[in-house]
C-alpha cells in the first residue's frame, strides 16, 4: 500500500508540473493579444505606447520561460492570479461555476445510468429479441446526433413549443433538467452496447454454470456474478471518456447560457484572458487525475483476480 500510495504522489507531482506548463504554453500561443481585449480596443481609441506600457507592466515582454517561471511559483502558493477582463481572483471564479457544472456532470451520468444499465442489461439477457433491436436503434441514434443539434432541438420542443421546462440560466434544479437530458442522452450510446457485450461475456464464463448447476436464482447469479464482474470495462471506459464528457459539458452550458466552469471558459478564450483558461485547464485535469485513480481502486475492487496478484507479488 505505501508502495502504491508513493508511485501515485510521484504520478501526481510530475503530472502537475506537466499539465501547468501545457495550460500555460498552450494560453500563450492562442491567436490574439489580451492586452488588446484588456484596453478594449475596438471600443476606445489606444495608443501604441499605453499599448506597451501594459504589455511591459504585465511581463508579456518578458521570455516565455521567465513568464512560466513567474506564473509557477503563484501556482505554488494556490495563486492563480486575477482575471484580466473582471479583474476577481481565478480561483473564486471557478469555484463559483464549478457547482453548476458538476450539477450538470451528476444529472448526465443519472440520465446514462437510468437508460443505459437496464437497457443495456435486458439487451444481454435477451439477446436477438426486440428489445435487443430497440438498444441497437438507441446507440446508433445516440452516437450519430450531436449533442449541440440535440440540445437545440430540446429547447425547440420543451421550452419553445411546450413551454414546460425552463431552457436558460440557473434557477433551481428545474433549470438542470434539459442540459443534462441532453448531455445524458449523448453519452448513453457507448455505454449500452459496451454493458451489453460485457454482460454478454460474463455470462459465458464457467463459474456462471456452475452457479446454475448449484442452483443458485437467476437474480442472485445475474447482480451478485454477471453484473459485478462486467462493471471493470464500462468503468475503465469511464476513466477514459471523462475528459469527453467534460468537453461535452461545455458545449450544453453554451447552449442553454447555464453559468458553469464550461460557459465562463468559452468567454475567457474569446477574450483572451489567460489566468482563467490556465486555472480551468488545472482545475479539469486534477478532476480527471481523481476520477482515474478513483477508478483505478474500483478497478481493483471489482477484480478479485487482480488483488490475488497484487498479493502473490507482495
Amino acid at each position: 500500500m505505501f508502495r502504491i500510495l508513493s508511485r501515485r504522489l510521484i504520478e501526481v507531482a510530475v503530472f502537475l508540473l506537466i499539465i501547468t506548463f501545457v495550460s500555460f504554453l498552450f494560453a500563450r500561443l492562442a491567436p490574439g493579444d489580451p492586452v488588446l481585449s484588456i484596453l478594449r480596443v475596438d471600443d476606445v481609441s489606444v495608443t501604441n505606447e499605453q499599448v506597451e506600457q501594459l504589455r511591459e507592466e504585465m511581463g508579456f515582454n518578458e521570455p516565455l520561460l521567465v513568464q512560466y517561471g513567474q506564473w509557477l511559483t503563484d501556482f505554488v502558493k494556490m495563486d492563480f492570479g486575477n482575471s484580466y477582463i473582471t479583474n476577481q481572483p481565478v480561483m473564486e471564479m471557478l469555484w463559483s461555476g464549478l457547482p453548476a457544472t458538476l450539477e450538470l456532470t451528476a444529472g448526465a451520468l443519472l440520465v446514462m445510468l437510468l437508460i443505459a444499465v437496464p437497457l443495456g442489461s435486458l439487451a444481454a439477457l435477451y439477446r436477438d429479441s426486440w428489445i435487443d433491436h430497440v438498444s441497437r436503434w438507441v446507440s446508433l441514434l445516440g452516437a450519430a446526433v450531436p449533442s449541440f443539434w440535440l440540445g437545440l432541438i430540446m429547447i425547440d420542443l420543451f421550452g419553445v413549443r411546450f413551454g414546460i421546462l425552463p431552457t436558460m440560466g440557473r434557477d433551481g434544479i428545474i433549470s438542470a433538467v434539459l442540459p443534462s437530458i441532453t448531455l445524458g442522452l449523448a453519452i448513453t450510446s457507448v455505454y449500452v452496447r459496451l454493458l451489453r457485450s460485457s454482460l454478454i461475456d460474463s455470462l459465458g464464463h464457467e463459474y456462471i454454470r456452475a452457479a446454475q448447476a448449484r442452483g443458485l436464482s437467476k437474480s442472485r447469479i445475474f447482480f451478485s456474478h454477471a453484473f459485478r464482474s462486467s462493471l471493470p470495462p464500462v468503468i475503465t471506459v469511464f476513466g477514459v471518456s471523462l475528459g469527453s464528457l467534460i468537453g461535452g459539458v461545455v458545449v450544453i452550458e453554451v447552449i442553454f447560457a447555464y453559468p458553469g466552469i464550461g460557459k465562463m471558459v468559452v468567454d475567457a478564450i474569446r477574450s483572451r484572458d489567460y489566468p482563467v483558461i490556465q486555472g480551468y485547464i488545472l482545475i479539469m485535469a486534477i478532476l480527471i487525475f481523481i476520477v482515474n485513480s478513483a477508478v483505478d481502486l474500483s478497478y481493483r475492487y471489482l477484480n478479485p483476480e487482480l488483488r490475488l496478484k497484487e498479493k502473490r507479488g507482495s
